[in-house]
């Protein structure tokens, strides 16, 4: 076999390797494309969250704009107010002592 034969061989061989270098572990790999995908879904995932958090928030601007029952329970649950005529009664649990 003639010596040319042999380094066609040897630069083919050499370029098979660098190229499955750079689909495996390169930039632009299967792992790479694997990562990045991950990540895609996450954001993907974080999205439709913040998407449902904002249907909702636009439901309660929305809820305390026209209805005064929104604003009336949001007075009661975030400032502690009542009614004219109500009384307010505030139950204290009992602080269960821990004994050495």
């Amino acid at each position: 076999m003639p010596w040319y034969f042999r380094l066609l061989f040897v630069i083919l061989l050499a370029m098979f390797v660098v190229l499955q270098y750079r689909l495996w572990v390169g930039q632009g790999s299967m792992a790479e494309v694997y990562r990045l995908q991950q990540q895609i879904d996450r954001q993907k995932q974080q999205l439709a969250e913040m998407k449902e958090r904002n249907v909702r928030l636009r439901a309660e601007v929305q809820s305390l704009k026209t209805g005064l029952e929104a604003v009336e329970a949001r007075a009661r649950t975030d400032l502690g107010m009542i009614k004219e005529g109500e009384t307010f009664f505030q139950v204290i649990e009992p602080e269960t002592a821990t004994r050495p």
